[in-house]
């Protein structure tokens, strides 16, 4: 799986995961279930941007050192 593909699946997921939530959400919408979006579902969102962009600089330096390898031989 290429770095694009892991970051959309990522994306993606974390959508479902939160329609999902939504559709839960209005048939358990007690203390307990606040108490679980807070302490499990809120704190995802700021990792997931964070895995999302570490990502995308990574897919951009793996161009970066494709390119200036390509074409290169030391001999």
């Amino acid at each position: 799986m290429g770095m694009q593909t892991g970051r959309t699946k990522l994306e993606n997921s974390m959508k479902e995961l939160l329609l999902y939530w939504e559709r839960t959400n209005e048939v358990w919408d007690d203390a307990a279930s606040q108490d679980f979006e807070v302490r499990h579902l809120l704190p995802l969102e700021p990792k997931i941007r964070t895995a999302v962009s570490a990502m995308e600089r990574m897919a951009a330096l793996l161009h970066q050192a494709r390119n200036d390898c390509r074409g290169t031989d030391p001999f």
